[in-house]
């Protein structure tokens, strides 16, 4: 990636099931996050966030990656790249160790993130993250900043989320092929999170809910710490494939139908209101009421909420997500879907919206968007200097080092 002025050029890069979204952000410490470029193209190369077809997606990378060059006027070189998919897997670790000097270093913090991290991983699983919850010193729990405090043994409770190999080595071999280079390579709720909730909802218990066109992403908060993700295999391209259905139309019909007139409560649809619906084949169009396309869209997504909340049970931190639901991702922006949601859970709900950067406007409103901006919030941390108190874990670590080596040299 070129410079400009000094600042810092951003990449967000969230490939998703249905589309890519690149987006180019200027970065400056005292000014913040400027979104200056965005590209997006329609992929068909993803099922459920994992690539099945490699040069389908490439293809549309390659796209998504020009037009938010073009608009931008730079040269992108590096993406931070999101990953999802119901291959996601996570589990909270603990780790001990001793302190060696009486007082924790960044050292000591470093060796029992990796002792944290040192568990059984099948072969065809690979370790994404290691996200530190809390720490403890001498069995004095709760502790979230240990670096200066004295004591003689060091233990943590950390988030591990692991992938399966083979999607994440798909999905970077399409990301190389393009000629670009991952800096990160970033879970999707995790992204989503950064860039729509807010520190008290992560302090008082949140669950972010994204629903995307492959799959619905889940990450719960509480104390400030990421405690539970998860990814269900049931979202928006279900939605459009009941339409398809229902109605005997196209899918790409049913698509649009579904952007332009789909509701997800029943009473949102007037009586009197039809729509037009392409046939198949030669046959002529049909009109067909409203509130039939709300029913179809209704039963689904009260199935989606069903397994969101059976999710949340099996977590075993349903009692404590105080603040509620949060929904963001383009299937959260129907009409209905809060309510819908408000009625099913019997908590607080409301729509995530991108917040934290400034620029485009469609962009940075747009929960279509929250990943990708989450991406650039990410980036963000990395060029002030915090990759050690990334929440995506400890890059100082020898792996990491190791492989920011290699980068260099090739």
């Amino acid at each position: 990636m070129n410079r400009k002025a000094d600042r810092a050029l951003l990449v967000g890069l969230d490939i998703g099931t249905s589309k890519v979204v690149a987006i180019v952000a200027e970065h400056q410490p005292d000014e913040g996050i400027e979104v200056i470029g965005v590209g997006s193209h329609t992929t068909k190369g993803l099922k459920r966030g994992v690539v099945v077809d490699i040069e389908s997606t490439v293809q549309s990378i390659q796209r998504a990656v020009e037009e938010a060059e073009l608009m931008a006027g730079c040269e992108i070189r590096s993406v931070y790249a999101s990953i999802s998919g119901n291959h996601i897997q996570s589990r909270n670790s603990p780790g001990a160790v001793a302190i060696r000097d009486k007082e924790v270093s960044a050292g000591d913090i470093e060796r029992v993130m990796d002792a944290a991290r040192a568990v059984a991983v099948p072969g065809d699983q690979s370790i994404l993250h290691v996200l530190p919850q809390e720490f403890a010193i001498d069995e004095q729990e709760g502790i979230r900043e240990p670096i200066g405090m004295s004591g003689v043994r060091l233990e943590t409770r950390a988030h591990l989320i692991t992938c399966a190999l083979s999607a994440r080595q798909n999905l970077s071999k399409c990301v190389n092929r393009c000629g670009l280079t991952i800096d990160e390579l970033i879970l999707s709720p995790l992204a989503s999170a950064e860039s729509v909730l807010t520190a008290d909802e992560k302090e008082l218990g949140i669950c972010l809910v994204d629903i995307g066109a492959g799959t619905t992403d889940l990450a719960i908060y509480t104390q400030g710490a990421i405690r539970h993700t998860a990814s269900l295999p049931i979202a928006g391209d279900l939605v459009t494939n009941d339409i398809a259905q229902a109605f005997r139309t196209p899918t790409q019909y049913a698509e649009d139908i579904k952007i332009r007139y789909a509701c997800a409560l029943t009473q949102l649809a007037g009586a009197e209101e039809t729509i037009q619906v392409p046939s198949v084949g030669d046959r002529p169009p049909r009109r067909l009421a409203r509130q039939m396309l709300a029913q179809v869209v209704q039963s689904r997504y009260e199935e989606i909420f069903s397994m969101v909340q059976g999710e949340i049970r099996r977590s075993g931190y349903e009692s404590v997500i105080a603040a509620g639901i949060v929904l963001t991702g383009g299937g959260a922006c129907m009409e209905g879907v809060v309510d819908l949601a408000e009625e099913l859970f019997q908590v607080p709900v409301r729509l995530g919206q991108p917040h934290g950067v400034e620029g485009l406007g469609e962009v940075v409103s747009n929960p279509v968007h929250a990943t990708g901006v989450g991406l650039l919030m990410f980036g963000a941390r990395q060029f002030l200097g915090g990759r050690r108190h990334s929440p995506l874990g400890h890059p100082d670590s020898p792996w990491n080092r190791a492989l920011t080596w290699f980068r260099k040299q090739f």
